[in-house]
Protein backbone atom coordinates (compact mmCIF):
# COMPACT_ATOMS: atom_id res chain seq x y z
CA UNK A 1 0.00 0.00 0.00
CA UNK A 2 1.29 3.43 -0.87
CA UNK A 3 0.30 7.02 -0.14
CA UNK A 4 -0.53 8.67 -3.46
CA UNK A 5 -0.18 12.39 -2.69
CA UNK A 6 0.53 15.02 -0.09
CA UNK A 7 3.21 15.23 2.59
CA UNK A 8 3.95 11.50 2.44
CA UNK A 9 3.54 11.05 -1.33
CA UNK A 10 5.12 7.78 -2.45
CA UNK A 11 5.52 6.42 1.09
CA UNK A 12 4.97 2.68 1.20
CA UNK A 13 3.19 1.21 4.19
CA UNK A 14 3.28 -2.49 4.89
CA UNK A 15 0.49 -3.80 7.06
CA UNK A 16 0.86 -7.13 8.86
CA UNK A 17 -0.16 -10.03 6.60
CA UNK A 18 -2.57 -11.52 9.13
CA UNK A 19 -5.05 -8.61 9.04
CA UNK A 20 -8.46 -9.47 7.53
CA UNK A 21 -8.37 -6.68 4.93
CA UNK A 22 -8.71 -5.86 1.25
CA UNK A 23 -7.11 -2.40 0.82
CA UNK A 24 -8.49 -0.07 -1.84
CA UNK A 25 -6.21 -0.31 -4.88
CA UNK A 26 -3.90 2.60 -5.70
CA UNK A 27 -5.71 3.14 -9.02
CA UNK A 28 -9.15 3.33 -7.38
CA UNK A 29 -7.85 5.47 -4.52
CA UNK A 30 -6.16 7.93 -6.88
CA UNK A 31 -9.34 8.27 -8.95
CA UNK A 32 -11.45 8.79 -5.84
CA UNK A 33 -9.14 11.47 -4.45
CA UNK A 34 -9.09 13.27 -7.81
CA UNK A 35 -12.89 13.56 -7.52
CA UNK A 36 -12.69 14.70 -3.90
CA UNK A 37 -9.93 17.20 -4.68
CA UNK A 38 -12.33 19.07 -6.96
CA UNK A 39 -14.98 19.28 -4.25
CA UNK A 40 -13.21 19.76 -0.91
CA UNK A 41 -10.31 21.50 0.78
CA UNK A 42 -8.74 18.56 2.60
CA UNK A 43 -7.37 20.70 5.44
CA UNK A 44 -10.94 21.79 6.31
CA UNK A 45 -12.49 18.32 6.44
CA UNK A 46 -13.66 16.22 9.34
CA UNK A 47 -13.50 12.60 8.10
CA UNK A 48 -14.92 9.33 9.39
CA UNK A 49 -13.34 6.17 7.94
CA UNK A 50 -15.58 3.15 8.64
CA UNK A 51 -14.26 -0.42 8.29
CA UNK A 52 -10.89 1.30 8.08
CA UNK A 53 -8.80 -1.90 7.82
CA UNK A 54 -5.19 -0.88 7.15
CA UNK A 55 -6.03 2.82 7.38
CA UNK A 56 -5.23 3.26 3.69
CA UNK A 57 -7.90 5.94 3.17
CA UNK A 58 -7.22 7.65 6.52
CA UNK A 59 -3.50 7.90 5.75
CA UNK A 60 -4.26 9.40 2.34
CA UNK A 61 -6.50 12.09 3.86
CA UNK A 62 -3.92 12.82 6.58
CA UNK A 63 -1.09 13.10 4.05
CA UNK A 64 -3.19 15.67 2.16
CA UNK A 65 -3.65 17.84 5.24
CA UNK A 66 -6.79 16.54 6.95
CA UNK A 67 -6.22 16.60 10.69
CA UNK A 68 -9.65 15.52 11.96
CA UNK A 69 -9.89 11.85 11.08
CA UNK A 70 -11.61 9.08 12.98
CA UNK A 71 -10.85 5.51 11.84
CA UNK A 72 -13.23 2.81 13.08
CA UNK A 73 -12.68 -0.93 12.75
CA UNK A 74 -13.79 -3.96 14.74
CA UNK A 75 -10.47 -5.80 14.46
CA UNK A 76 -7.93 -5.04 17.20
CA UNK A 77 -4.97 -5.70 14.89
CA UNK A 78 -6.22 -3.16 12.35
CA UNK A 79 -6.77 -0.50 15.01
CA UNK A 80 -3.35 -1.18 16.52
CA UNK A 81 -1.64 -0.91 13.11
CA UNK A 82 -3.36 2.38 12.24
CA UNK A 83 -2.55 3.87 15.67
CA UNK A 84 1.08 2.79 15.51
CA UNK A 85 1.60 4.05 11.96
CA UNK A 86 -0.18 7.35 12.62
CA UNK A 87 2.01 7.91 15.67
CA UNK A 88 5.20 7.10 13.72
CA UNK A 89 4.22 9.55 10.95
CA UNK A 90 2.87 12.15 13.40
CA UNK A 91 -0.59 12.06 11.79
CA UNK A 92 -3.74 13.14 13.57
CA UNK A 93 -5.89 10.01 13.28
CA UNK A 94 -8.11 8.92 16.15
CA UNK A 95 -8.69 5.18 16.14
CA UNK A 96 -11.72 3.43 17.59
CA UNK A 97 -12.11 -0.31 18.02
CA UNK A 98 -15.81 -0.90 17.64
CA UNK A 99 -18.47 -2.64 15.66
CA UNK A 100 -19.12 -0.06 12.94
CA UNK A 101 -22.91 -0.26 13.19
CA UNK A 102 -22.80 0.31 16.97
CA UNK A 103 -20.37 3.22 16.55
CA UNK A 104 -22.59 4.92 13.96
CA UNK A 105 -25.63 4.52 16.20
CA UNK A 106 -24.00 6.10 19.24
CA UNK A 107 -21.55 8.76 18.01
CA UNK A 108 -22.68 12.34 18.62
CA UNK A 109 -20.19 13.72 16.07
CA UNK A 110 -20.92 15.01 12.58
CA UNK A 111 -18.58 14.76 9.62
CA UNK A 112 -17.95 16.40 6.24
CA UNK A 113 -17.07 13.10 4.66
CA UNK A 114 -17.75 9.52 5.67
CA UNK A 115 -16.00 6.72 3.81
CA UNK A 116 -17.10 3.12 4.36
CA UNK A 117 -15.33 0.08 2.93
CA UNK A 118 -17.20 -2.89 4.39
CA UNK A 119 -16.44 -6.50 3.46
CA UNK A 120 -17.49 -7.15 -0.13
CA UNK A 121 -19.41 -10.24 1.01
CA UNK A 122 -21.97 -8.07 2.82
CA UNK A 123 -25.39 -8.36 1.24
CA UNK A 124 -27.07 -5.30 -0.29
CA UNK A 125 -29.21 -4.87 2.83
CA UNK A 126 -26.11 -4.54 5.04
CA UNK A 127 -24.57 -1.98 2.67
CA UNK A 128 -27.84 -0.01 2.61
CA UNK A 129 -28.05 -0.17 6.39
CA UNK A 130 -24.81 1.82 6.61
CA UNK A 131 -26.32 4.61 4.52
CA UNK A 132 -29.64 4.42 6.39
CA UNK A 133 -27.93 4.81 9.77
CA UNK A 134 -25.69 7.67 8.63
CA UNK A 135 -28.72 9.66 7.47
CA UNK A 136 -31.05 8.63 10.33
CA UNK A 137 -28.45 9.75 12.86
CA UNK A 138 -27.67 12.95 10.92
CA UNK A 139 -23.93 12.27 10.88
CA UNK A 140 -23.18 14.40 7.80
CA UNK A 141 -22.61 18.12 8.05
CA UNK A 142 -24.17 20.43 5.45
CA UNK A 143 -22.81 19.56 1.98
CA UNK A 144 -21.44 16.35 3.48
CA UNK A 145 -20.78 13.19 1.51
CA UNK A 146 -21.02 9.48 2.26
CA UNK A 147 -19.00 7.15 0.03
CA UNK A 148 -19.42 3.39 0.21
CA UNK A 149 -16.95 1.14 -1.60
CA UNK A 150 -18.33 -2.16 -2.89
CA UNK A 151 -18.08 -4.71 -5.69
CA UNK A 152 -20.10 -4.72 -8.90
CA UNK A 153 -22.32 -7.44 -7.41
CA UNK A 154 -23.87 -4.79 -5.14
CA UNK A 155 -26.26 -2.14 -6.44
CA UNK A 156 -27.03 0.76 -4.12
CA UNK A 157 -28.56 3.07 -6.73
CA UNK A 158 -32.09 2.59 -5.35
CA UNK A 159 -31.22 4.20 -2.01
CA UNK A 160 -33.07 7.53 -1.62
CA UNK A 161 -29.86 9.45 -0.81
CA UNK A 162 -27.82 7.88 -3.67
CA UNK A 163 -26.36 10.47 -6.05
CA UNK A 164 -23.87 8.67 -8.31
CA UNK A 165 -21.40 5.83 -8.61
CA UNK A 166 -17.96 5.48 -10.13
CA UNK A 167 -16.30 2.22 -11.15
CA UNK A 168 -12.55 1.60 -11.03
CA UNK A 169 -11.42 -1.94 -11.77
CA UNK A 170 -13.28 -4.27 -9.42
CA UNK A 171 -14.24 -1.44 -7.05
CA UNK A 172 -17.30 0.75 -7.18
CA UNK A 173 -17.72 3.92 -5.14
CA UNK A 174 -21.35 4.85 -4.45
CA UNK A 175 -21.91 8.47 -3.39
CA UNK A 176 -24.74 9.60 -1.09
CA UNK A 177 -25.66 13.17 -0.17
CA UNK A 178 -28.03 15.12 2.01
CA UNK A 179 -30.70 16.66 -0.21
Amino acid sequence: MRIISGKYKGKRLTAPKKLPVRPTTDMAKEALFNILNNRFYFNELKVLDLFSGTGNISFEFASRGTDKITAVDGHQGCVRYISKTAQELNLSITTVKSDVFKFVQRTPEKFDLIFADPPYDFDTEQFSRIADLVFEKGLLLEDGLLIIEHSEQTDLSEHPKFSEQRKYGGSIFSFFEVE
